[in-house]
This record gives C-alpha cells, sequence and structure tokens, in this order.
C-alpha cells in the first residue's frame, strides 16, 4: 500500500479516510479538489487536468481522494491500492449539509482544509442532486473499472462508516 487511490460519492468521507491513512501509513495525501478548483470555484481545463493528475501520480508514494470520473483511469493504473467508499445516499447527503455546517461562513474566508483557497464552503441543487443520483448515474460506472483493476490491485469496497472503522483498526503500518 504505498499508492492509494480513495474513490466514491461526494460526502462519503474519501479527504477524512486519506487523511486517517496517510497519518497511520505515513503517506502523503492528495485532495484532487484543492488541485482541480481555482479561487471562486472555477474549474480547471480538460488538457491542464489531465497533466497534473498525471504529474501527481507520478511519484512512488501517494494516497489521492477524489471521484472525477472521466480521469479516474489515470490514478487507477497507477494505484497498488484502491478503495470505493460505497454509501447510502442518505449518508453522504446528512455529511454534505454536516460539512455545510460547519465550514459556511458568511464572509467566505472560511475554507475547509482539503479545499483549494477562495472556494468557501457552498451547496447548489445541482450539486445535491449529483450526490442524490450518484448510485444511478456513477456508481455502475465506477464498478466497472473497479472490476478491470481487480485482478493486479488490491480493491476494497467499504459500505458503511463500521467498515471503515474496521478496515482501519486492522490495518498493519508496515503493509
Amino acid at each position: 500500500m504505498q499508492r492509494i487511490a480513495i474513490i466514491g460519492c461526494c460526502g462519503a468521507g474519501k479527504s477524512t479516510l486519506a487523511n486517517h491513512l496517510g497519518a497511520r501509513l505515513g503517506l502523503p495525501v492528495i485532495h484532487l479538489d484543492y488541485h482541480y478548483w481555482q479561487p471562486g470555484w472555477i474549474e480547471t481545463p480538460t488538457e491542464k487536468w489531465i497533466e497534473k493528475q498525471q504529474y501527481l501520480v507520478n511519484s512512488d508514494r501517494w494516497i489521492i481522494d477524489g471521484n472525477y470520473l472521466s480521469t479516474m483511469d489515470i490514478r487507477l493504473q497507477a494505484a497498488d491500492t484502491i478503495i470505493l467508499l460505497d454509501f447510502s445516499r442518505f449518508l453522504c447527503l446528512w455529511r454534505i449539509f454536516r460539512r455545510y455546517l460547519q465550514y459556511y461562513s458568511p464572509d467566505k474566508e472560511l475554507v475547509r482544509p482539503d479545499m483549494a483557497d477562495g472556494c468557501a464552503e457552498r451547496l447548489s441543487w445541482d450539486f445535491l442532486l449529483y450526490v442524490w443520483n450518484f448510485a444511478h448515474h456513477q456508481r455502475q460506472h465506477v464498478l466497472s473499472k473497479l472490476e478491470l483493476y481487480q485482478h493486479d490491485r488490491k480493491v476494497t469496497i467499504l459500505k458503511n462508516p463500521q467498515q471503515v472503522d474496521s478496515f482501519l483498526s486492522e490495518l498493519n503500518p508496515l503493509a
């Protein structure tokens, strides 16, 4: 476990798990949201985003969290371990609302640690609909990708927070 890709729906806890694993295994953590978004929630152009991810996966040791389905293969091909947080939409939405309340700032100065500067916490109907529909629109694509990589990479699917806790408690930091 030297190159770990953590994927899953928004609000599943990818960044939190990445931080726990990074501390436990001594691996650098890369939050894709931090690298994708520019101040004011401006998206990185596709070609630059591809180049940036190819650069990020080029080192020998990392934990990268983020979904970004269109460029997921870059990370999955480079990873030796893939973790999917396959949580219910209700839990993901609950966590998103909780995160919003935790990091919302009327003056837009408070930004969560895994997000790019200038990207204050926000909620939109489009974002909430994306999360609500993730299981129907994205999940099967993600599972299909995991099937391609399961033969030569360690693939772990965690379906609830209790499984995440068990995974972390059973983790050997020297592995």
